[in-house]
């Protein structure tokens, strides 16, 4: 039987067999599994590191809504933030701090991982501002801040792939630094997105300078879709068809793009030199709609050559009843009929990831913006009596909620009920 965990103590009940563990068996599909959630007490407390070892967990994203919650959620951070105040450090400073120390010792614990794969896995994201989303040579420079701060070579900056991100994504790059591409909705984005990365490994190349550990995802999100495109599906007469298979059809044809531009002869000769692919990063799978299953979004997307970062209850519910199976180009010609049947239906999906793009740049900022405003106010009042433990659920609900009543929450975790 698969094992139940409880991030927030670190408890855990180890499956009678490793080789049950269907989080395991995805690596023999090629799929790399990373977890979408961080606290300090996750890092320091032996969870991630038994993470890591059961469930072959290869990597780690985070957010700024996500060290919100574990910032103001318990005591964790107060010995730390007090001396940074003691510094007379701003908000800013601090929450910077404070999340490279996090992200800095979780690259310690993926390093074994770094190294086995040689650079392929065991990474770690922390993300730049996203108010700085459309501003490329702000992001650039906080970029080579946060690479300089955490000094791992397995962490990931986290670009936002507005146009003004690519252009930074693609200087970092060439710079040597490795880069998540978040926030892609559109096939549009993300084929830009590739031939980015591409073109600043070439650069690396020509100048004579390795490209074999400069390291990239482009972190294509799913539910997302479904639920905007689901809305606008409503009443319509192809509703019945086409409700909750536009997400999974957008990544599988996502998919079907990076094969044909990382197995051209023009990345060939990139590889020849150590060069690995920028794969897939399924963001966006937990599932948001209770009619839906709760692995929709990571049986639908198995494959070589990808990656899904889960919330803490999909990682579960995966662990728990995930059927492991290549999925993720068995039916590409589906995945266009699908596509041409939604704007049969009048639905412009183009405009909709546009959308989602928009939105999703817009609410990162005010929950940027929050955080700080969080910090700031721990910063003031110094707390120091102990809050209740962390609930790694509450703390990935908190994430979802940062984007509109358009897009719900992911459904919770709890005893006999499906997860997020």
């Amino acid at each position: 039987m698969a094992s139940t965990t409880n991030i927030a103590t670190g408890n855990a009940v180890k499956a009678a067999d490793a080789r049950e563990n269907p989080l395991v068996a995805l690596a023999a599909e090629g799929q790399s599994i990373w977890l979408d959630y961080i606290t300090r007490d996750l890092v320091r407390g032996g969870e991630l590191r038994r993470l890591i070892e059961e469930d072959g967990l290869r990597g780690l994203t985070s957010n700024p809504t996500i060290f919100e919650k574990a910032i103001g959620a318990g005591d964790a951070y107060d010995a730390q933030m007090k001396g940074l105040v003691a510094q007379d450090k701003s908000a800013l400073e601090i929450f910077e701090s404070v999340a490279a120390t996090d992200v800095r010792e979780a690259c310690d614990l993926f390093l074994p991982v770094y190294e086995q794969t040689e650079g392929k896995d065991g990474l770690v994201s922390l993300e730049v501002s996203p108010l700085l989303a459309h501003d490329a040579d702000a992001t650039i420079e906080e970029g080579r801040r946060l690479w300089q701060s955490v000094d791992r070579p397995n962490l990931l900056v986290k670009v936002p792939g507005t146009e003004e991100g690519v252009a930074a994504v693609r200087t970092l790059l060439r710079e040597g630094i490795s880069v998540n591409v978040t926030l892609l909705f559109s096939l549009e984005s993300h084929e830009r997105v590739m031939w980015a990365y591409i073109e600043a490994l070439e650069e690396r190349a020509q100048a004579g300078e390795p490209i074999d550990r400069v390291a990239s995802v482009a972190s294509f999100f799913v539910s997302r879709v479904d639920t905007l495109i689901d809305k606008q599906l409503d009443g319509k007469q192809a509703a019945g068809e086409l409700q909750g298979k536009v997400a999974v059809a957008n990544a599988r044809l996502a998919y079907a793009r990076f094969q044909e531009i990382f197995g051209d002869d023009r990345f060939k000769a990139l590889a020849a030199k150590g060069a690995r692919p920028q794969r897939p990063l399924w963001a966006s799978t937990g599932t948001k709609n209770k009619a839906y299953s709760d692995v929709l979004y990571v049986e639908s997307l198995i494959g070589p050559d990808t990656v899904n970062t889960l919330p803490v209850a999909t990682l579960d519910a995966f662990r728990n009843h995930g059927t492991v199976a290549r999925t993720i180009d068995t039916d590409v010609d589906g995945a266009r009929a699908t596509i041409a049947g939604l704007e049969k239906a009048g639905i412009d999906l183009a405009a909709a990831t546009q959308q989602l793009e928009d939105e999703g740049v817009a609410l990162f900022a005010k929950s940027f913006e929050d955080l700080l405003a969080g910090v700031d106010a721990k910063r003031q009042t110094l707390v120091g009596e102990q809050a209740a433990p962390e609930d790694p659920h509450a703390v990935q609900r908190a994430s979802e909620e940062s984007f509109p009543a358009s897009d719900p929450p992911a459904y919770g975790s709890t005893p006999g009920t499906r997860s997020e």
